[in-house]
């Protein structure tokens, strides 16, 4: 059976899903989208992503379709309708069909679309052997603070990553590391400090991140919040990224570059596992 999803109040098998050919987030990427994880059919971390979705809209001028309690009544409707035990509830809003014009529409109606896709996350072989990345340049716009739906230059950034036969890349704006395609960047120097960028409109503002910031805070483990460079990175006992579908995932090797002894390393793997044990006790 195909999945059922949700589209401007209708569920609906997913070979029914229509939007109109005048919908903003077809024709500009006027729209905005947030990811959550699904742990044993419960939401992980989903007041967070919520909350940076009325951010993104409150940042693009755009309104909400319905209230956040009514998001994730149909989100849990979702994952009852399909069944889904592991995996994400994706949502994306946009700004409403009208016709083209690049300024705003007055009387649009924001469209809004979920879907379910099942993902393996707790037992996900890249955190077993790691994750290796290459640098690539930063092309994106300016304001990677908003969780926009334009994502093409990332798209590419992991296109290219994957046609030198590494697995994702990470994005460097003025010498500096920003974050990787689809998540936030880490490095654990030698004196075991776990070091990332601080939060701006240069990276975005990972529910994940901060999650596994408080995690590591709470064990005790020293952090500090600055850019750091490639060369930092190469040399760094240990790498990992965050992410809403992946949690903490280890980077083992960078532009060829193999970190420590090429293993996921003890800061990531320890971080790894109390995440993953305040998810399950937080889900919803």
């Amino acid at each position: 059976m195909s999945r059922i999803v949700y589209v401007n109040g209708d569920y609906v098998p997913e070979e029914e899903a229509r939007v109109s050919v005048f919908d903003r987030g077809f024709l500009f990427a006027d729209g905005v989208y947030e990811v959550s994880s699904v742990l044993d059919g419960k939401l992980v971390d989903n007041a967070g992503h919520l909350a940076r979705l009325e951010r993104s809209l409150r940042e693009l001028k755009m309104a909400a379709p319905c209230a956040n309690d009514q998001i994730t009544a149909i989100q849990k409707e979702l994952i009852a309708r399909n069944d889904l035990s592991e995996g994400v509830v994706y949502l994306q809003i946009t700004r409403g069909a009208a016709d083209r014009d690049f300024n705003f529409p007055k009387d649009a109606t924001p469209s809004l679309v979920m879907f379910t896709q099942e993902k393996t996350i707790l037992n996900n072989p890249s955190a077993t052997k790691g994750l290796t990345v290459v640098t690539l340049p930063d092309i994106r716009w300016h304001r990677r603070d908003i969780k926009t739906v334009q994502l093409l230059a990332s798209s590419l950034a992991k296109q290219t990553a994957k046609d030198q036969g590494a697995d994702d890349a990470w994005l460097v704006e003025d010498g500096f590391v920003t974050e990787g395609t689809s998540n936030n960047a880490f490095i654990v120097t030698d004196d075991g400090k776990i070091v990332t960028r601080q939060l701006s409109n240069d990276i975005l503002h990972g529910i994940t991140r901060r999650a596994v910031l408080k995690c590591a805070e709470a064990a005790g483990l020293t952090l500090i919040e600055r850019p750091f460079t490639p060369d930092e990175a190469y040399e760094a006992r240990e790498a990992f990224s965050t992410s809403a579908s992946a949690f903490v995932m280890p980077v083992v090797k960078i532009d060829g570059r193999i970190l420590g002894n090429g293993v996921p390393g003890p800061v990531t793997q320890k971080l790894r596992e109390l995440y993953i044990a305040e998810a399950k006790a937080t889900a919803v």
